[in-house]
């Protein structure tokens, strides 16, 4: 069987309350990954593309957080209406969705506005 054309990862992570940074779950599921998977299914994208839930993605202050391979790309403030759109535009028509993009200089950038200290 060849490769995935895509690998997504999708943000779990929860953390207790009070930590100093927040979580992209409230409880570590996700309504998200499962939207995601759906989606990738109606789409018949399921020997194509690979829908993974992750841990932390150290993008905290965006989540919730997904990430997609092999592009690179990666989205914040993911809700679960937005999977349809993610799966349609990026994973059939290579049209990453610009409007959930994290910008590439908060992506992994101590100095990133959305940061806590």
């Amino acid at each position: 069987m060849p490769g995935f054309e895509h690998h997504v990862f999708v943000c779990l992570n929860n953390r207790p309350a009070g930590a100093p940074r927040p979580s992209c779950t409230a409880d570590g599921t996700s309504e998200v990954h499962t939207a995601l998977q759906q989606a990738a299914k109606a789409a018949n994208l399921g020997s194509r593309v690979r829908i993974n839930k992750s841990g932390c993605l150290d993008q905290c202050e965006h989540g919730p957080t997904v990430v997609v391979y092999p592009e690179a790309v990666w989205y914040g403030k993911v809700t679960p209406a937005d999977a349809a759109e993610i799966v349609s535009e990026h994973l059939v028509n290579g049209r990453p969705v610009e409007r959930l993009r994290i910008a590439d200089e908060c992506v992994n950038a101590k100095s990133c506005p959305h940061r806590q200290k």
